[in-house]
């Protein structure tokens, strides 16, 4: 996989959101900070540590850090500087370190970073040239080597050119590369871009796995054979399962959306996507510990 130490037998288990939980939890995860508003006050810093043990203890493989949009962009929007930046990267690896370093002997648990659009996961129209995209990746890219991640989980890209560059990025500062698409119904990405040649692209940048992730998931099943289509490397998925009746399509909200799918119905998913030959599973917004704990007794128990 890339990734010194990761298991190598059946599929790597992700986790599931963090948004949706800390927001069932009572949180806000509002613009600008999104989920990193919980790493500003030490309420918050619990909560997002207890949300990593929980998944930890549903029996994730690897946790995703809470550096959703702990950016430059991000800081300056907030009235704030680098260094507060740079400091709540910091803390976000560190929350998830010290919940996968709690498993015990004989089991590892990998540290990811989340690494996302700089503007709106959901706007391809709004994504900037690429020297400000060099730029921001690669100071974001510094900043989770500095913190010592085990991989970059390049995420939620809506563009084949802003995945690159944040592939490229990540993989200049020593970072394995794992890259991720949110996909129309159609299997393309939502810039229009063909999802292959994304792959293609990615993969040529340095990516080690290409997944598809915060797409429903009758979305996520036609994206994936698309992929598996174009032919060999390892694929993963984590879908969204959002109850998002009544919500227009990529509309934030800042309250609880509960999920579409029960526990066991999410692990049912896996069942029918077998044959794709996924490396790497887990689920996106509107999955809890529960859809991971239910996910992983369907595959094979990790040792330890």
């Amino acid at each position: 996989m890339d990734v010194p130490g990761a298991p190598t037998a059946g599929p790597l288990v992700l986790d599931g959101g963090l948004g949706t939980e800390l927001q069932r939890h009572g949180r806000s995860v509002s613009a600008p900070w999104w989920t990193a508003r919980c790493l500003l006050d030490a309420g918050g810093r619990r909560l997002v540590s207890r949300v990593h043990a929980a998944y930890v203890a549903a029996g994730a493989d690897v946790l995703t850090a809470d550096t959703f949009r702990t950016t430059l962009r991000t800081a300056y929007r907030a009235g704030t500087d680098e260094a507060t930046a740079a400091g709540l990267v910091r803390t976000a690896v560190t929350l998830a370190r010290r919940a996968a370093d709690s498993t015990g002997a004989g089991r590892r648990v990998l540290v990811a970073a989340s690494v996302a659009p700089v503007e709106d996961c959901y706007r391809p129209d709004l994504v900037p040239g690429a020297a400000v995209l060099r730029r921001e990746h690669g100071w974001l890219a510094d900043q989770l080597a500095r913190a010592g991640v085990d991989l970059a989980l390049v995420e939620t890209m809506n563009t084949v050119r802003e995945a690159v560059v944040a592939t490229r990025a990540v993989r200049e500062h020593g970072l394995p590369a794992w890259v991720s698409f949110v996909c129309t119904g159609d299997a393309r990405l939502l810039s229009g871009e063909d999802l292959a040649a994304a792959a293609d692209a990615v993969r040529a940048a340095g990516a080690a796995a290409v997944l598809v992730n915060c797409t429903d998931p009758a979305g996520t099943e036609r994206a994936l054979r698309r992929l598996r289509a174009a032919g060999p490397g390892l694929l993963g998925a984590y879908p969204n399962v959002e109850d998002r009746s009544g919500v227009p399509p990529a509309t934030p909200v800042d309250r609880y959306l509960p999920p579409g799918l029960t526990p066991d119905a999410f692990a049912d998913l896996w069942a029918a996507w077998r044959p794709v030959g996924l490396r790497i599973v887990g689920g996106c917004c509107g999955t809890t510990p529960a859809h991971i704990a239910a996910l992983r007794s369907r595959l094979a128990p990790r040792p330890g």
